[in-house]
């Protein structure tokens, strides 16, 4: 009978294989549960993972508004600064081109009252009443620049305020020598002083306004 009980002990005893505390699910699975609860307790919860995704793209999209504004100013500046070069561009473009159209007018105009002093400084009596026809008509293309309006220099001169523009106020003294000259044509006596007077009057006007 011992030798049964020795048996027994000896192949159901609790420490061999069969009767192991590891088979047994009572023993084993609790740690099993609370590691994984362990797990699970340590990850965040759903709510919190939302938190963490919309916190991401929350400060992704301040980032995209923050950086697309600053690039809008560097945008705005750069434009601004090439609109500001473009109209000093113009600007100076433009002053050069009307320079260069004064300088032309100027040496235009230099070389008709070149002619009309050549005809006055001539020895022919004709040339006189020339000069003057000539520089009439220079006083009128002044008067076109100027904006007057009329069908012919008198009506522009009617149009002239002369409180205004004073420099024009002998010009009326000059032109009526002029229709005297287109009127009467050779019968009109004109000696070369009076010419020198009359034409005197018109380099007056025109270098007042710097038209010579």
């Amino acid at each position: 009978m011992d030798i049964i009980n020795s048996l027994n002990s000896k192949f159901y005893s609790p420490d061999t294989a069969v009767n192991s505390k590891l088979l047994d699910p009572n023993y084993s699975f609790p740690p099993i549960l609370n590691f994984f609860k362990m797990v699970w307790n340590f990850l965040p919860t759903l709510g919190q993972i939302i938190n963490i995704i919309f916190f991401i793209a929350a400060a992704f999209f301040i980032y995209i508004i923050c950086y697309s504004f600053i690039r809008l100013l560097e945008i705005r500046k750069k434009e601004h600064e090439h609109l500001h070069h473009e109209i000093l561009e113009y600007a100076h473009r433009h002053a050069e081109m009307e320079r260069e159209e004064e300088e032309k007018s100027a040496n235009r105009e230099g070389k008709r009252w070149d002619g009309i002093l050549q005809h006055l400084f001539s020895e022919n009596p004709g040339d006189w009443k020339l000069s003057i026809i000539d520089a009439d008509s220079m006083l009128e293309d002044l008067l076109d620049q100027l904006g007057f309006k009329g069908d012919n220099l008198g009506d522009k001169l009617k149009s002239v305020d002369m409180e205004k523009y004073q420099g024009l106020k002998n010009a009326w003294d000059a032109h009526l020598v002029r229709n005297k000259i287109a009127h009467e044509g050779i019968d009109f006596e004109l000696s070369q002083q009076e010419a020198k007077r009359v034409i005197t009057i018109y380099e007056q006007i025109f270098r007042d306004f710097m038209y010579i």
